[in-house]
């Protein structure tokens, strides 16, 4: 019993100072922004007055407001098509037969090893050659591509974890393959689909180095972190505080959907989605 709760104590220790570790950045960043705009601060600094000034000087002088804008409909059109692909997708690969499936599926895989780094040349002269440079479509269409083989992968075992009998038990009963997958299959994976959607999220908003190759001329498609990464470059030697405002007012978006989303995403991996 004793052995019990030690081994209880260190571990509740050790999450304690994990969870210090990692937030430390964030309530640094956090304190920062509240300080009174032109003082200055290094480190973990409690300001003596808490003041507001700095989002609304880094709102107004950033242009925040249409790179969020543009964030918002990137991030939106990438997770709702690529959702869909992958359901579609991952269905098939795990409920269907049809010819070379096996070796289809693993030229798919390859999109998981392929470092899109070296995608973006070839993006960038192909997309050049059809106009779509610094247009929103140099982004989403990209980015589609890019997730599609995650999420293809993700839906797979989602569908495949729940087994066959469900779909027999279904199939006898006189439901074909579309009716399967909508009524059957989907409403029970949704944990899942839920997490695979905040999985994109994330990666989609917090995408830079395509934003910056392919949309860098046209302010106004520019992306959320594209927008921080000049307002920042531009206001070197100025006030640290409105940097950290500017930050947490791109960060802002990513952390209330995970707050929103927190108990569904980590039912998602509970669920069986993970298993191989």
């Amino acid at each position: 019993m004793i052995e019990k709760r030690s081994e209880t104590f260190f571990v509740h220790a050790v999450l304690v100072v994990a969870s210090i570790i990692a937030l430390y950045p964030l309530l640094t960043i956090v304190l920062l922004a509240l300080n009174e705009p032109g003082n200055r601060i290094s480190g973990f600094s409690i300001p003596s007055r808490l003041s507001l000034e700095n989002f609304a000087t880094a709102w107004e002088r950033g242009g925040f407001g249409q790179a969020l804008t543009s964030s918002a409909i990137v991030t939106t059109s990438v997770v709702t098509v690529t959702v869909l692909i992958s359901t579609f997708a991952g269905y098939a690969f795990a409920m269907l037969r049809f010819p070379f499936k096996n070796a289809i599926f693993l030229i798919l895989l390859t999109g998981l090893v392929l470092p899109y780094e070296a995608l973006i040349i070839p993006l960038f002269f192909g997309l050049r050659d059809l106009g779509l440079l610094d247009t929103r479509w140099a982004l989403i269409l990209p980015l589609i591509g890019l997730s599609v083989s995650f999420g293809t992968f993700w839906m797979r075992t989602a569908f495949e974890s729940q087994g066959g009998s469900i779909v027999e038990a279904a199939q006898i009963d006189g439901a074909n393959s579309w009716a399967v997958l909508w009524r059957v299959l989907v409403p029970i994976v949704k944990p899942a689909t839920l997490s695979l959607a905040t999985l994109l999220f994330l990666f989609t908003w917090n995408e830079f180095l395509l934003a910056l190759v392919l949309v860098p001329q046209n302010e106004a498609v520019q992306t959320a972190p594209l927008a921080l990464s000049f307002f920042a470059g531009q206001r070197r030697g100025g006030d640290p505080s409105v940097i950290a405002a500017a930050a947490l007012i791109v960060a802002v978006p990513v952390l209330l959907l995970y707050i929103t989303l927190q108990r569904r995403f980590m039912q998602g991996f509970t669920s069986g989605a993970t298993k191989g």
